[in-house]
């Protein structure tokens, strides 16, 4: 698949961190999406979550967070897939990107 094992201490939020017997293990961190990834991610979101389109803000922020983190939006048209699944415009895509990054940034 093309993961990356980290130390769980150099995790980044977007990483998955491994636990065994309630000890943290090994972080692991997936590869960038190539141009038919997304819409397989975003048929597993919606096999998880329900419609998209129904979630509330706040959940759709943080799925955009965790698509942006997986470069999702480096992809030919990955603002529109995203868009269109989740029931919202372009722009409000580009917002709730915004958002993610303004939260990084109080985060540092």
């Amino acid at each position: 698949m093309g993961a990356e094992l980290l130390a769980p201490a150099a995790a980044a939020p977007e990483d998955v961190v491994l636990r065994w017997e309630g000890e943290e293990v090994v972080a692991v961190r997936l590869p960038g999406l190539g141009d038919d990834s997304l819409d397989r991610i975003v048929e597993g979101l919606e096999r998880v979550h329900g419609p998209l389109a129904a979630l509330d803000r706040r959940t759709k922020q943080d799925l955009v967070r965790q698509l942006e983190a997986r470069g999702a939006f480096t992809v030919r048209h990955g603002v529109e897939t995203v868009a269109a699944a989740l029931g919202v415009s372009r722009f409000t895509v580009y917002n709730y990107l915004r958002h993610v990054n303004e939260q990084r940034a109080k985060e540092r």
